[in-house]
């Protein structure tokens, strides 16, 4: 006598075929002479009528057995636990998670001058479970957002006679960081998981070397003639826009020393002349990721990236209030190893 279980060839935990109309497991005696038992296990192409036909004669119901029940309801728990999405997709549902975290980057970001996306990113892979080119995306929307709020903002911090006066700067910058954006966008598209995340995991690490330098070390000028400063103001906007573009971020926290040195100008109005700059090699970078299926992403999570870029923004205006009251030197340091230890599990994540 054998099983049905075993005779339809699926799993132990799995209840006979419904079509035969019992409630337990049905078994099949030998076969009767001069019939292949072939046919009595084997669906019929004709339809379960068919089937029926040649296999009722053959069978007969035994009631459920108590270890059979218990393995039904184990798969039945399996099943129900499988069905429930992993903490990190929950996460991205609710509005207190992308919020809290949006405004804590934008603290972190306030307190140096920038909106925070080098800190959301490795957030984005670690607590609410991107994949790394998707997390790239949803954090160049989310720095779209943040930039687009902090131009009116600049306006009252520094005049934008001031801002005009400089316009030649902006030019030189986005000649080259518009082609570098558009460049990073279509080979991050193409690139390995795992390659995309050691590049990230790498440039973590310069930005983190970049903000201890600019905030340790004195900024001044470069003595260059016009010709040689316009050459190495194309350059570093390429730079400077390949990295934005790989890692979904404005670029602040490389534009700004940039400006400092090369072009001699405040700090102050190098933060608006930046965020300047920012704003079309964000666009021009978008536009390229829009032409990959992953940019999917942003319609799948759109509530997703206004919640977390309106927490980002109030957590941007928080920590620029709360500057004056946070040891400076102390403060870089921390943020500096922040982006290390992020670089650090980014990199960690490539092998995954």
């Amino acid at each position: 006598m054998r099983s049905c279980r075993t005779a339809w060839a699926t799993p132990r935990s799995a209840p006979c075929p419904p079509w035969l109309g019992a409630s337990g497991t049905a078994t099949l005696f030998a076969p009767a002479p001069g019939l292949d038992a072939r046919h009595r296990f084997l669906p019929d192409r004709r339809g379960r009528r068919g089937l029926l036909a040649r296999v009722q004669v053959g069978y007969h119901v035994e009631p459920p057995s108590s270890s059979h029940a218990d393995q039904d309801r184990e798969t039945d728990r399996v099943t129900t636990a499988a069905a429930q999405p992993p903490p990190a997709v929950r996460r991205r549902t609710t509005i207190v998670w992308p919020f809290a975290s949006g405004c804590a980057i934008g603290i972190l970001g306030g307190l140096i001058g920038l909106g925070g996306a080098e800190f959301r990113l490795p957030l984005l892979m670690a607590l609410f479970g991107f994949a790394a080119l998707q997390a790239v995306i949803l954090n160049k929307a989310m720095s779209l957002i943040v930039v687009v709020a902090a131009l009116p903002a600049r306006a009252f911090a520094v005049p934008w006679g001031d801002v005009s006066a400089h316009w030649w700067v902006v030019v030189n910058l986005l000649a080259g960081s518009l082609v570098g954006a558009w460049a990073a966008a279509g080979w991050a598209t193409r690139m390995h998981s795992r390659t995309l995340h050691r590049v990230l995991a790498g440039l973590l690490v310069a930005i983190a070397v970049v903000l201890a330098l600019s905030h340790y070390t004195a900024l001044g000028g470069l003595n260059l003639g016009a010709f040689p400063r316009t050459v190495v103001g194309v350059l570093a906007g390429l730079v400077i826009g390949m990295v934005a573009a790989f890692m979904g971020v404005a670029g602040g926290e490389l534009l700004i020393p940039t400006i400092v040195l090369l072009f001699g100008v405040d700090i102050r109005l190098a933060g608006s002349l930046s965020l300047l700059v920012s704003l079309p090699t964000m666009l021009i970078a978008f536009t390229r990721y829009s032409r990959d299926s992953t940019f999917g992403v942003l319609r799948a999570n759109s509530r997703f990236v206004i919640v977390m870029g309106v927490g980002s923004i109030a957590g941007a205006f928080i920590g620029g209030a709360a500057l004056t009251f946070v040891a400076g030197p102390a403060l870089i340091g921390a943020l500096a190893l922040i982006l290390l230890i992020s670089a650090v599990k980014v990199w960690r994540h490539a092998d995954d």
